[in-house]
């Protein structure tokens, strides 16, 4: 694991990106990892260090580094909580779709890359992935229990890459209405598919989370590797 500077395409400065690289001389396809409210953080490194081992490059940039650099809390304590908020709140989305289409660029050409990368995101990072689908050249997006997609419905036919989204059946923060809306948005899109887990919460794959559920994590994963493996190799 290894940090990096990428220069901000707006110009308004440098943020760093943590990247995993796999063992062994092949050359691989990349991973950008989007982060959830909780910032590049001690979850999502160690989801980093899963893709490694399984022979994906991982690349995870700091989209709060124009708020505050290096944010890495958790979702233990009422104080993580209303800090991640705040950050989600002031967080410019437009610029951090910008900040990821550099760090998907860098992520092509890194020492290794074989040129193809998808996006892989949760919660927040869940809906920038699908944003990433609707407006960037990724390869493949994989967005875990997106938040807030029922107001992206106007931008889902721009949708030309293949497109995975992992749904909690009860998402606290992703009601049943907000999810038809969606599902039924994105029918008739032969890019995407889309699966609901019964019966489990918002972050139900995020390691050491309070809501984490093994069996829906491990076959949510299972579907992402899949369609990674197919994508990027």
């Amino acid at each position: 694991m290894t940090d990096i500077k990428l220069k901000a395409a707006d110009g308004s400065g440098e943020f760093t990106a943590t990247v995993w690289m796999p063992k062994g001389e092949d050359t691989a396809g990349a991973v950008v990892l989007i982060q959830e409210i909780f910032g590049v953080n001690d979850a999502l490194r160690e989801t980093g260090q899963l893709l490694a081992d399984m022979g994906f490059i991982a690349i995870a940039p700091d989209l709060f580094w124009r708020q505050e650099p290096g944010v890495n809390i958790s979702d233990k304590s009422e104080a993580e909580w209303k800090q991640a908020f705040a950050l989600m709140n002031g967080l410019n989305q437009d610029l951090a779709i910008e900040d990821l289409k550099v760090t998907l660029a860098a992520a092509r050409k890194l020492p290794g890359a074989n040129g193809l990368a998808a996006t892989m995101g949760f919660c927040l990072g869940g809906r920038l992935a699908v944003m990433m689908a609707t407006r960037s050249d990724a390869d493949a997006n994989v967005s875990y229990y997106g938040v807030m997609l029922d107001n992206l419905t106007s931008e889902f036919d721009n949708i030309a890459a293949p497109l995975m989204l992992h749904i909690a059946e009860k998402d606290e923060f992703v009601p049943p209405a907000v999810q038809e809306t969606v599902l039924d948005a994105l029918e008739e899109n032969e890019w995407v598919d889309a699966f609901i887990y019964p019966g489990v919460q918002h972050a139900f794959a995020r390691p050491g989370g309070v809501h984490y559920d093994a069996r829906a994590a491990i076959i949510a994963n299972g579907r992402t590797t899949e369609l990674l493996a197919e994508i990027l190799e």
